[in-house]
């Protein structure tokens, strides 16, 4: 079973579910939207047992429910219980944003690589035609790797401590890019790298794997996909090795919820303001 919950008479509903979503920012974020906006909302994290995620959400759609959003470790069965799915969503596997039609049919999409490919395209940072390096190759790579193929970059490797997973996870996103599967063990024969993405699950906490010092070219950008107060340890490395900008992925979480914001209120919002607001809170 998952945790009770109650929807606010007189608004629209939404919510993050999610299982830990105690951390969330979501919350915080699309009500700094709504403010901001004049859309008239309320917006919860709700905390769902690993068993209930289909009880939640049929519970969420018949009280009324407008749109959710959904984080791990839920979004690729968010997936399987939808009817109907962009076609970003059908590629990458995964959804984290619902939304309910009239006829009552479930809509899913996925906003995570779009909200990636915008927070780059902020800090003036394009793909294409660059040699791109992402590190990792799970779930959060499936969900963006669309997005980054559609930029066009002269490459994009994939490095992974199992190199059959990389090479699994390319062969699903057929692409004229030229894409290379790697163990992090094949990196110091790689080259150097214009913009190197960290997508290692838990990267705040788990060290990085042993990066050659000359995988950053010249004038090259660092991308954490996690965000903290602090520098995550991929931050680090790349401000160590003189990276022109390296990044967390705090403007990607606004992002992306931009992109939900817009896909349920039609309503596109500035997500600057709400990056600086969340920075000078030091979440």
């Amino acid at each position: 079973m998952s945790m009770e919950f109650e929807l606010r008479a007189g608004v629209d509903n939404y919510a993050v579910m999610g299982n830990p979503v105690g951390h969330s920012l979501s919350p915080r974020i699309h009500h700094a939207f709504a403010d901001q906006t004049g859309e008239l909302l309320y917006y919860q994290s709700i905390l769902v047992e690993l068993d209930g995620f289909a009880a939640a959400l049929a519970r969420f759609q018949e009280r009324g429910g407008r749109g959710l959003n959904i984080t791990v470790p839920f979004k690729q069965e968010a997936w399987t219980a939808v009817d109907v799915r962009t076609d970003r969503a059908g590629q990458a596997g995964a959804v984290n944003t619902v939304w309910f039609g009239e006829d009552r049919r479930r809509h899913g999409d996925t906003t995570d690589g779009t909200g990636l490919v915008r927070d780059l395209q902020r800090h003036s940072v394009g793909l294409a035609g660059r040699r791109v390096l992402i590190l990792g190759a799970g779930g959060a790579v499936r969900g963006v790797l669309g997005e980054l193929l559609k930029q066009r970059p002269a490459a994009l490797c994939i490095a992974n401590r199992t190199r059959s997973k990389a090479e699994t996870l390319i062969r699903a996103f057929p692409t004229q890019v030229d894409t290379q599967a790697l163990g992090f063990d094949e990196l110091p024969a790689a080259g150097a790298f214009d913009v190197i993405i960290n997508a290692i699950p838990a990267g705040l906490t788990t060290e990085l794997p042993d990066l050659p010092p000359d995988l950053l070219a010249d004038d090259g950008c660092c991308y954490d996909m996690v965000y903290g107060a602090d520098n995550t340890p991929f931050v680090a490395w790349g401000k160590e090795h003189g990276a022109r900008l390296a990044l967390d992925g705090l403007g990607m979480l606004v992002e992306q919820a931009a992109e939900s914001f817009y896909i349920w209120r039609g309503v596109r919002p500035e997500t600057e303001p709400v990056i600086d607001m969340l920075r000078n809170s030091k979440q």
